[in-house]
């Protein structure tokens, strides 16, 4: 089955920015000061970019960093305000929707995350001057754009097989298994851009390069400048190895020591600046769990609907549990090719499956039906059937070779379909006219 990198951790960290976030909402007013952009047939008002404005102000001052020219920040802010109604607009077109059941279950995982119950969350949300209506459909356009990214960009990448070859073998070659934390910054370029758009974008990386060689606090820049959906968190990557980095950055990273930072890098995105926070050697487990499991997968089209595909699942549960064969039903209900085979999907690696699809599994008995599961190919029923400690081996070692092309080809392909999204929409960007 094909894998979806990081839907978790990325919705972890979308619905606990938005949670930090809007806390310091107020009451909005009842006419906006004026339009700052149009977007398709949605217009940003000062009112939008303000509220924004004032969020990140109040996450930077929270984490430390100091803070970058109000003007520079409002550029930046507004960039990202086009950005997200780009791609829930995108979403709409497409038929995409969170409904009121997901979002509800969204939600009280941030209130049990928070130690609350639903409603005492809600009171403390009201309590601090936090209309719920509005910060319930903030949530439902995080959920909406996580989703988004997962079916547009994560389900479409292909590894194949001689890449793995090519992946294995350089890592052979090279032998350390070093991890380096970076941060970055990146100035997203048009599709299309013209001579004259890029030399612009190219005196400007120059200038966030010059300052941060001259030792300036590299999350402001990053706030100040970065086009990256990470600039409010310093552009800060996380650790990882070379080879699940973009091959961009992996081949810059190698060269540099911690502190330092790279030339102003070029790639199809746009113009790039990245900094070695530090580096620090790792190993690999010297063994993993697996799971034997079976499912049943019904696929959400524009004929079958999520909630149809749920009562059907629903129904075929209910048989298994009083006694009809699982395989039985997977051979007639399910919609992959593991259908032939009951349901079975052999022994499963960690990463083998997407996360929601993974959680699931591990948290079931053997032998133990799921209720109805949904990941981004479809509605799940799930059984696993055995689990077994294993060493790792050339089997489990493609396996992560495959996991770690796929992080590295991820970063890079999101940008490149954010970059030709936007080019396709119609913005106005009335800040950058005036």
């Amino acid at each position: 089955m094909p894998n979806s990198i990081r839907h978790l951790l990325l919705l972890i960290t979308c619905l606990g920015s938005l949670l930090a976030l809007p806390l310091s909402a107020a009451e909005e007013p009842k006419e906006a000061d004026h339009i700052v952009a149009v977007v398709g047939d949605e217009v940003v008002t000062y009112f939008d970019l303000r509220t924004r404005l004032d969020s990140a102000l109040k996450q930077l001052k929270k984490q430390g960093t100091p803070l970058p020219p109000q003007e520079e920040l409002e550029r930046q802010m507004l960039e990202r305000l086009i950005m997200d109604r780009v791609q829930l607009q995108f979403a709409k077109e497409s038929g995409m929707r969170v409904d009121d059941a997901q979002l509800d279950q969204a939600i009280g995982r941030i209130a049990a995350n928070n130690k609350m119950t639903p409603q005492q969350f809600r009171q403390a949300l009201e309590k601090d001057g936090i209309q719920y209506a509005k910060f319930r459909e903030e949530i439902r356009s995080e959920m909406t754009m996580v989703r988004l990214r997962e079916r547009e960009v994560e389900s479409k990448l292909v590894i194949s097989d001689g890449e793995i070859d090519n992946y294995l073998a350089n890592q052979a070659a090279s032998g350390g298994s070093e991890e380096y934390q970076l941060a970055h910054i990146l100035l997203r370029a048009p599709e299309s851009a013209s001579p004259e758009q890029l030399q612009k974008l190219r005196l400007r990386g120059e200038q966030a390069l010059k300052r941060a060689r001259a030792g300036e606090n590299f999350a402001e820049l990053t706030a100040a400048f970065s086009d990256a959906q990470d600039a409010l968190q310093g552009g800060d990557l996380g650790w990882r190895l070379l080879d699940r980095m973009p091959a961009l950055y992996a081949e810059t990273a190698s060269k540099l020591k911690p502190g330092e930072v790279s030339e102003l890098l070029r790639s199809s995105a746009g113009f790039h600046i990245v900094k070695l926070l530090n580096k620090r050697g790792g190993s690999a487990p010297a063994s993993v769990q697996q799971t034997r499991a079976r499912h049943i997968l019904i696929r959400i089209n524009e004929i079958v609907s999520e909630s149809e595909a749920r009562r059907k699942l629903e129904t075929v549960r209910e048989r298994i549990v009083n006694g009809v064969d699982f395989a039985e039903q997977a051979r007639l209900y399910s919609q992959d090719g593991s259908a032939a085979k009951g349901g079975e999907l052999g022994w499963l690696n960690p990463g083998d499956t997407v996360p929601d699809f993974e959680r699931a599994m591990d948290a079931l008995k053997i032998n133990e039906i799921s209720p109805v599961i949904k990941s981004p190919f479809g509605m799940h029923l799930i059984q696993p059937l055995e689990r077994r400690e294993r060493d790792v081996s050339a089997e489990r070692q493609r396996g992560a070779a495959r996991q770690a092309l796929r992080e590295r080809k991820l970063d890079e392909a999101f940008q490149d379909w954010l970059r030709q999204l936007r080019d396709r929409a119609y913005v106005e960007n009335r800040l950058e006219e005036k």
